[in-house]
This record gives structure tokens, sequence and C-alpha cells, in this order.
């Protein structure tokens, strides 16, 4: 099969697109990401991007975790997966991609630093049913939780995959993956996992996030995170409703923009890097691969 090396703000991929490919179960290409995604024996890569076309003739994107999980929604992902149907005129300069069973509207934008760029305005939910920490009805916001961390307030957020953010003064990897590696032995508070971001503010308009993601522990570059992160400044009065912030992170950087009314969306911009064209296959159980 061809596929796409590719890049959003850092967080890289293996981008395929399946609308061309023999249809895999969900059990193979989760074996696929397992081999592919490995940097010491496969391609390497944070996740495989599948560009897939739905029966209703909606496309999207299927995004798998490096241990071959599937992921509802990657920010940085779905970004790379609107330039590749755009480029292949599935869809036009604006149009919706499904992810996780919900539909997202892209748009390509002005580039930034040069490269190419997309849009994706992102809705979301202040629970999801992985939270049991506190009710439907309730949104949680610079709240603590105390078997997870005593000292710090969080801000929990589903945006098609489950979130929960803290402010620090300075980030520490070495705490954030202490705190990754607690959310799984937490089954009651987090049934299914949950990714875990801390952000600094390091100035009125630009916050730094680092992520420790579900399925794939920490990178340097989480999407859905950064666009949490943003969303949490704006609902805690940091920041203005619908003005645009600088997210950066160890990988680079995207722009978010939050508006708060009855739903909340928060637009997330960045680049969509397309780094080098490889086949990869099959032989005798094992992967091969090649740059074209």
């Amino acid at each position: 099969m061809e596929f796409i090396k590719c890049h959003g703000s850092g967080n890289d991929f293996i981008l395929i697109d399946a609308t061309n490919n023999p249809e895999l179960s969900r059990a193979e290409w989760s074996n696929f990401a397992r081999k592919a995604c490995c940097r010491e024996s496969g391609i390497g890569s944070d996740g495989v991007l599948l560009l897939v076309r739905h029966v209703d003739g909606v496309y999207g994107m299927d995004m798998l975790n490096p241990d071959g999980t599937y992921a509802e929604m990657c920010g940085n992902g779905i970004r790379c997966v609107a330039r590749l149907a755009y480029e292949r005129g599935y869809i036009s300069t604006k149009g919706v991609l499904r992810s996780g069973g919900r539909d997202y509207n892209v748009q390509r934008i002005e580039p930034i630093d040069g490269e190419e760029t997309f849009g994706v305005d992102i809705p979301i939910n202040t629970w999801s049913k992985d939270f049991t920490f506190y009710g439907a009805d309730e949104r949680f916001v610079a709240r603590k939780i105390d078997a997870l961390d005593a000292n710090l307030e969080f801000t929990a957020l589903n945006l098609g995959n489950p979130h929960i953010v803290a402010e620090v003064e300075s980030v520490s990897l070495e705490h954030l993956t202490a705190l990754g590696e607690r959310v799984l032995e937490l089954k009651e508070l987090f049934p299914y996992g949950v990714n875990v971001s801390f952000y600094e503010r390091r100035s009125s308009r630009e916050i730094f996030v680092s992520t420790y993601e579900r399925g794939a522990g920490l990178t340097l570059s989480c999407g859905t995170a950064m666009t949490a992160s943003a969303t949490a400044v704006a609902m805690r009065g940091r920041v203005d409703a619908g003005e645009r912030i600088e997210v950066r992170n160890r990988g680079g950087r995207v722009f978010c923009t939050t508006q708060l009314a009855d739903s909340i969306v928060t637009r997330l911009e960045g680049n969509a890097t397309f780094e080098w064209y490889g086949e990869a296959s099959f032989v005798d159980g094992a992967l091969c691969f090649e740059r074209k």
C-alpha cells in the first residue's frame, strides 16, 4: 500500500488513502499500526491515519495509536487527512470529515510559517462517559481530583476523546508522566483511560502544552490536547472568548480560538506537512517499506 509520512505540529503519522486500498479488518489495521509505528523496526510514527469513505458518502478519518487501539479524534491528524482529501479532490477548500462518529468542519487557510495549513472546528462537550468523577449535568472546571493529584486543579473536556488539563507554573514531564501512568490504576475514575495535559501561560496570548496520551504515552504533540488546553484557558476567563491565541508544544505550534455560548466550539489551525512518500507491504509476516 502507498503511504505518506506527514506531521502536524511535530505529531508524525503514517497517512494512507484507505479508499483506494483493499478493505482490511480492524484487527488487521491494528496489527499494521503496531508494526508500522515502531521506531526501531517499522516506519516509525505517533500513529496511523486512514482516509476513509463512509457508506453515506462522507469522507472521514480513522486514527490508530501505536499500540493498535483506535482513537476517536486527533486534532493534528485530521488536518493531514483534510489536506489529502483536498489534494485528491474528495473535498473542496471547505468540507466535512467524520471521526469517531462526529462530523468536523475543515477548511484550507492561509499558510503558517510557509506550510500547508488547515483549520478544524472542534465541538467540545463538558462531559464524557470516560469521566465518572462528576455528573453529566455538571462542568468540571479548575477542580481537584484528589486521587490523582491533590494539589492541581483540572478541567475535564470531551473533544471526541477525553482530556483533563491542568494549569501549572512550569511543565514537568516527569510529573506529567507519573500522572499519565497513575490514571491506568484509577479505573473507578477513568474506566477507559484519559489524556492528561499540563499547560503553562507564557503570555496573555500564548500557552505551552505537554501531553501524556492514552495509548501512546508522552508525545511531542497532541492537537486535541492543545485545543482542550486553549479551551480551558478561555473557560477560566484567562482570555476573552473569541480571542485567537498561540499554543506551543515540543513539536511546534498551532492557533486556537474558542467560542463560548450555548455550545463550546474551538477552532484549531495548524500545519499539515507531507514529508515523504513510500510503499509498505507484508512479506512472511514482516513489514517491508521503502521510499518512493
